[in-house]
Protein backbone atom coordinates (compact mmCIF):
# COMPACT_ATOMS: atom_id res chain seq x y z
CA UNK A 1 0.00 0.00 0.00
CA UNK A 2 1.23 2.97 -0.83
CA UNK A 3 1.55 6.47 1.54
CA UNK A 4 2.59 9.87 1.09
CA UNK A 5 5.23 10.17 4.32
CA UNK A 6 7.89 11.47 2.71
CA UNK A 7 5.64 13.28 -0.05
CA UNK A 8 6.59 16.59 0.96
CA UNK A 9 4.54 19.56 3.19
CA UNK A 10 3.71 23.41 3.02
CA UNK A 11 2.04 25.30 5.35
CA UNK A 12 -1.89 25.72 5.06
CA UNK A 13 -3.64 27.81 7.34
CA UNK A 14 -0.99 27.68 9.26
CA UNK A 15 -0.56 24.17 9.14
CA UNK A 16 1.95 21.73 7.63
CA UNK A 17 0.18 19.66 5.27
CA UNK A 18 1.19 17.10 2.99
CA UNK A 19 1.24 18.08 -0.88
CA UNK A 20 -1.22 15.34 -2.12
CA UNK A 21 -4.33 15.59 -0.74
CA UNK A 22 -7.73 14.33 -1.67
CA UNK A 23 -11.08 16.42 -2.98
CA UNK A 24 -14.35 14.78 -2.54
CA UNK A 25 -16.39 16.79 -5.35
CA UNK A 26 -16.60 12.86 -6.74
CA UNK A 27 -18.11 11.73 -4.29
CA UNK A 28 -21.50 13.32 -4.43
CA UNK A 29 -23.98 11.77 -7.42
CA UNK A 30 -23.64 12.89 -11.04
CA UNK A 31 -22.74 16.02 -11.93
CA UNK A 32 -22.27 16.92 -8.18
CA UNK A 33 -25.79 16.69 -7.57
CA UNK A 34 -27.40 14.19 -5.34
CA UNK A 35 -26.02 10.95 -3.54
CA UNK A 36 -23.45 8.59 -4.63
CA UNK A 37 -24.58 5.04 -6.03
CA UNK A 38 -22.39 3.42 -3.75
CA UNK A 39 -21.95 5.63 -0.01
CA UNK A 40 -20.45 2.30 1.71
CA UNK A 41 -17.81 2.86 -0.48
CA UNK A 42 -17.84 6.74 -0.68
CA UNK A 43 -17.11 6.37 3.38
CA UNK A 44 -14.45 3.43 2.25
CA UNK A 45 -11.79 5.52 -0.21
CA UNK A 46 -12.06 8.39 2.74
CA UNK A 47 -10.91 6.11 4.96
CA UNK A 48 -8.57 4.50 2.74
CA UNK A 49 -6.90 8.17 2.04
CA UNK A 50 -6.41 9.23 5.56
CA UNK A 51 -4.92 5.78 6.27
CA UNK A 52 -2.86 6.57 3.02
CA UNK A 53 -1.29 9.42 5.52
CA UNK A 54 -3.52 12.10 3.39
CA UNK A 55 -4.25 15.17 5.84
CA UNK A 56 -6.18 17.58 3.97
CA UNK A 57 -8.91 17.00 2.72
CA UNK A 58 -11.22 19.81 0.31
CA UNK A 59 -14.48 19.53 0.27
CA UNK A 60 -17.87 22.16 0.08
CA UNK A 61 -21.53 21.84 1.45
CA UNK A 62 -22.66 22.96 -2.19
CA UNK A 63 -21.58 19.39 -3.31
CA UNK A 64 -24.46 17.20 -3.15
CA UNK A 65 -25.57 19.22 -1.65
CA UNK A 66 -24.72 18.41 1.95
CA UNK A 67 -23.56 15.12 0.36
CA UNK A 68 -19.62 15.48 0.73
CA UNK A 69 -19.51 16.65 3.78
CA UNK A 70 -21.61 14.54 5.54
CA UNK A 71 -19.90 11.39 4.33
CA UNK A 72 -16.82 12.70 5.85
CA UNK A 73 -18.24 13.25 8.56
CA UNK A 74 -19.32 9.84 9.03
CA UNK A 75 -16.24 8.30 7.54
CA UNK A 76 -13.77 10.46 9.76
CA UNK A 77 -15.44 12.00 12.77
CA UNK A 78 -13.56 12.09 15.70
CA UNK A 79 -11.35 13.16 12.82
CA UNK A 80 -7.77 12.94 13.57
CA UNK A 81 -5.44 15.44 15.18
CA UNK A 82 -3.67 16.23 11.99
CA UNK A 83 -6.09 16.20 9.64
CA UNK A 84 -7.03 19.47 8.08
CA UNK A 85 -10.75 20.05 6.16
CA UNK A 86 -10.63 22.57 3.90
CA UNK A 87 -14.05 23.66 2.46
CA UNK A 88 -15.93 26.51 -0.06
CA UNK A 89 -18.56 28.84 0.38
CA UNK A 90 -20.07 31.15 -1.91
CA UNK A 91 -22.20 28.84 -4.46
CA UNK A 92 -25.47 27.06 -4.23
CA UNK A 93 -27.26 24.69 -6.38
CA UNK A 94 -30.20 25.27 -7.75
CA UNK A 95 -33.46 22.37 -8.00
CA UNK A 96 -31.90 20.74 -11.36
CA UNK A 97 -28.48 20.87 -9.99
CA UNK A 98 -27.29 24.68 -11.65
CA UNK A 99 -24.14 26.48 -10.21
CA UNK A 100 -25.54 29.74 -8.92
CA UNK A 101 -24.06 32.54 -6.88
CA UNK A 102 -24.81 32.84 -2.87
CA UNK A 103 -22.19 35.88 -1.68
CA UNK A 104 -25.13 37.26 0.48
CA UNK A 105 -23.79 38.08 3.78
CA UNK A 106 -26.85 36.33 4.87
CA UNK A 107 -26.14 33.31 2.80
CA UNK A 108 -22.61 33.34 3.11
CA UNK A 109 -23.63 32.97 6.99
CA UNK A 110 -25.91 30.01 6.27
CA UNK A 111 -23.03 28.26 4.40
CA UNK A 112 -20.99 28.31 7.16
CA UNK A 113 -23.40 27.05 9.77
CA UNK A 114 -24.61 24.34 7.03
CA UNK A 115 -20.81 23.74 6.76
CA UNK A 116 -20.34 23.41 10.38
CA UNK A 117 -23.02 21.38 10.91
CA UNK A 118 -23.06 18.93 8.27
CA UNK A 119 -18.55 18.34 9.33
CA UNK A 120 -19.39 18.18 12.89
CA UNK A 121 -16.93 20.84 13.50
CA UNK A 122 -16.95 23.98 16.03
CA UNK A 123 -14.67 26.18 13.83
CA UNK A 124 -13.76 25.45 10.00
CA UNK A 125 -9.52 25.62 9.60
CA UNK A 126 -10.24 27.27 5.95
CA UNK A 127 -13.02 28.52 4.08
CA UNK A 128 -12.66 29.89 0.86
CA UNK A 129 -14.73 31.80 -1.27
CA UNK A 130 -15.59 30.86 -4.38
CA UNK A 131 -16.45 34.15 -6.23
CA UNK A 132 -18.90 33.58 -8.74
CA UNK A 133 -19.30 36.82 -11.41
CA UNK A 134 -19.00 33.67 -13.29
CA UNK A 135 -19.25 30.52 -13.31
CA UNK A 136 -17.43 28.81 -15.81
CA UNK A 137 -13.85 30.94 -14.92
CA UNK A 138 -12.47 34.06 -13.44
CA UNK A 139 -13.72 37.54 -14.48
CA UNK A 140 -13.30 40.87 -12.68
CA UNK A 141 -15.30 42.45 -10.33
CA UNK A 142 -14.43 43.75 -6.66
CA UNK A 143 -14.51 40.85 -4.31
CA UNK A 144 -14.41 43.45 -0.88
CA UNK A 145 -18.40 43.16 0.39
CA UNK A 146 -18.20 39.12 0.29
CA UNK A 147 -14.87 39.00 1.77
CA UNK A 148 -15.68 41.34 4.11
CA UNK A 149 -18.73 39.88 5.51
CA UNK A 150 -16.50 36.38 5.21
CA UNK A 151 -13.58 38.25 7.82
CA UNK A 152 -16.84 38.97 9.93
CA UNK A 153 -17.49 35.41 10.42
CA UNK A 154 -13.68 34.67 11.01
CA UNK A 155 -13.73 37.29 14.06
CA UNK A 156 -16.29 35.86 15.60
CA UNK A 157 -14.33 32.85 15.72
CA UNK A 158 -16.46 30.38 13.05
CA UNK A 159 -13.69 30.58 10.78
CA UNK A 160 -10.10 30.11 11.26
CA UNK A 161 -8.64 30.89 7.96
CA UNK A 162 -9.37 32.21 4.23
CA UNK A 163 -9.00 31.51 1.18
CA UNK A 164 -10.21 32.64 -2.54
CA UNK A 165 -10.99 30.07 -5.84
CA UNK A 166 -11.95 31.23 -8.91
CA UNK A 167 -10.50 34.81 -8.57
CA UNK A 168 -7.98 36.73 -10.77
CA UNK A 169 -4.45 38.57 -9.78
CA UNK A 170 -6.49 41.59 -8.54
CA UNK A 171 -9.14 40.10 -6.78
CA UNK A 172 -6.27 38.37 -4.52
CA UNK A 173 -4.50 41.53 -4.68
CA UNK A 174 -7.74 43.14 -3.06
CA UNK A 175 -8.42 40.02 -0.65
CA UNK A 176 -4.93 40.89 0.32
CA UNK A 177 -5.82 44.35 1.86
CA UNK A 178 -9.01 42.95 3.45
CA UNK A 179 -7.50 39.91 5.19
CA UNK A 180 -4.70 37.23 5.16
CA UNK A 181 -5.21 35.01 2.49
CA UNK A 182 -4.36 31.61 3.02
CA UNK A 183 -4.66 29.79 -0.40
CA UNK A 184 -6.06 30.47 -3.55
CA UNK A 185 -7.68 27.86 -5.30
CA UNK A 186 -8.52 28.02 -9.57
CA UNK A 187 -8.51 25.78 -12.50
CA UNK A 188 -4.53 25.09 -13.15
CA UNK A 189 -3.05 22.05 -14.45
CA UNK A 190 -0.51 20.88 -17.99
CA UNK A 191 -2.39 22.27 -20.53
CA UNK A 192 -4.20 25.27 -18.51
CA UNK A 193 -1.57 27.35 -16.88
CA UNK A 194 -3.01 30.44 -17.34
CA UNK A 195 -2.69 31.16 -13.30
CA UNK A 196 1.97 30.83 -14.21
CA UNK A 197 2.97 34.16 -12.67
CA UNK A 198 -0.21 33.82 -9.99
CA UNK A 199 1.44 30.86 -8.93
CA UNK A 200 5.09 32.32 -8.80
CA UNK A 201 3.93 35.03 -6.83
CA UNK A 202 2.52 33.61 -4.16
CA UNK A 203 5.18 31.07 -3.83
CA UNK A 204 7.51 34.03 -3.19
CA UNK A 205 4.84 35.36 -0.11
CA UNK A 206 4.43 31.52 1.32
CA UNK A 207 0.90 31.30 0.19
CA UNK A 208 -0.33 28.02 -0.71
CA UNK A 209 -1.84 27.64 -4.64
CA UNK A 210 -4.61 24.63 -4.75
CA UNK A 211 -5.52 23.84 -8.32
CA UNK A 212 -9.01 22.31 -8.97
CA UNK A 213 -9.02 20.32 -12.04
CA UNK A 214 -5.41 19.40 -11.71
CA UNK A 215 -6.40 16.38 -14.51
CA UNK A 216 -8.49 18.53 -16.46
CA UNK A 217 -11.39 17.93 -14.71
CA UNK A 218 -14.70 17.38 -17.42
CA UNK A 219 -12.21 17.21 -20.35
CA UNK A 220 -9.26 14.95 -19.18
CA UNK A 221 -5.63 16.00 -19.99
CA UNK A 222 -4.14 13.94 -22.62
CA UNK A 223 -1.81 14.32 -25.09
CA UNK A 224 0.56 12.00 -27.08
CA UNK A 225 3.96 13.76 -25.53
CA UNK A 226 2.10 13.17 -22.18
CA UNK A 227 1.32 9.64 -22.76
CA UNK A 228 5.30 9.05 -24.06
CA UNK A 229 6.09 10.46 -21.20
CA UNK A 230 4.39 8.01 -19.03
CA UNK A 231 5.52 5.26 -21.18
CA UNK A 232 9.22 5.87 -20.82
CA UNK A 233 8.58 5.94 -16.39
CA UNK A 234 6.33 3.17 -16.46
CA UNK A 235 3.83 5.73 -15.23
CA UNK A 236 0.59 6.85 -16.10
CA UNK A 237 -0.65 9.75 -17.46
CA UNK A 238 -2.10 10.85 -14.68
CA UNK A 239 0.55 10.52 -12.31
CA UNK A 240 2.67 12.46 -14.69
CA UNK A 241 0.12 15.30 -14.83
CA UNK A 242 0.37 14.97 -10.95
CA UNK A 243 3.81 14.92 -11.02
CA UNK A 244 4.17 17.74 -12.96
CA UNK A 245 2.08 19.90 -10.87
CA UNK A 246 4.00 18.48 -7.61
CA UNK A 247 7.59 20.14 -9.61
CA UNK A 248 6.00 22.63 -10.88
CA UNK A 249 6.13 25.12 -7.44
CA UNK A 250 6.71 24.27 -4.20
CA UNK A 251 3.66 25.91 -2.73
CA UNK A 252 1.25 23.75 -4.98
CA UNK A 253 -1.37 21.58 -3.02
CA UNK A 254 -2.89 19.17 -4.68
CA UNK A 255 -6.28 17.42 -4.35
CA UNK A 256 -7.46 15.03 -6.88
CA UNK A 257 -11.01 13.17 -6.52
CA UNK A 258 -11.50 9.82 -7.00
CA UNK A 259 -14.28 7.36 -6.08
CA UNK A 260 -11.69 4.26 -6.65
CA UNK A 261 -9.25 2.98 -3.74
CA UNK A 262 -6.90 1.65 -6.60
CA UNK A 263 -7.18 5.16 -8.46
CA UNK A 264 -6.72 6.71 -5.01
CA UNK A 265 -3.02 4.39 -4.26
CA UNK A 266 -2.08 5.10 -7.94
CA UNK A 267 -2.73 8.83 -7.34
CA UNK A 268 -0.48 8.84 -4.37
CA UNK A 269 1.74 7.20 -6.41
CA UNK A 270 2.75 10.05 -8.20
CA UNK A 271 4.96 11.61 -5.36
CA UNK A 272 7.30 9.02 -5.72
CA UNK A 273 8.28 9.66 -9.45
CA UNK A 274 11.34 11.89 -10.13
CA UNK A 275 11.09 14.07 -13.45
CA UNK A 276 14.26 14.89 -15.00
CA UNK A 277 14.71 18.26 -16.31
CA UNK A 278 14.72 16.98 -19.91
CA UNK A 279 11.29 15.34 -19.05
CA UNK A 280 9.97 18.40 -17.77
CA UNK A 281 11.35 19.98 -20.60
CA UNK A 282 9.19 17.73 -22.75
CA UNK A 283 6.34 18.35 -20.21
CA UNK A 284 6.14 22.32 -20.16
CA UNK A 285 6.75 22.19 -24.04
CA UNK A 286 3.31 20.56 -24.64
CA UNK A 287 1.19 23.84 -25.79
CA UNK A 288 -1.78 25.27 -23.47
CA UNK A 289 -5.36 23.64 -23.83
CA UNK A 290 -4.18 20.38 -25.75
CA UNK A 291 -6.27 17.98 -24.01
CA UNK A 292 -8.52 16.29 -26.36
CA UNK A 293 -11.50 14.12 -25.73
Amino acid sequence: MTNIEQSGLFVLGGRSVRRLGYGAMQLAGPGVFGPPKDPDAAVAVLRAAVTAGVNHIDTSDFYGPHVTNRLIREALAPYPDDLLISTKIGTRRGEVGAWLPASSKEELTQAVHDNLRNLGLDILEVVNLRIMFDAHGPAEGSIEAPLTALAELQQKGLVRHIGLSNVTPAQVAEGRLICNIACVQNHYNLVHRVDDVLIDDLARDGIAYVPFFPLGGFTPVQSSALSDVAQRLGATPTQVALAWLLHRAPNILLIPGTTSITHLHENIAATELDLSDDTLAALDGIPANAAAG
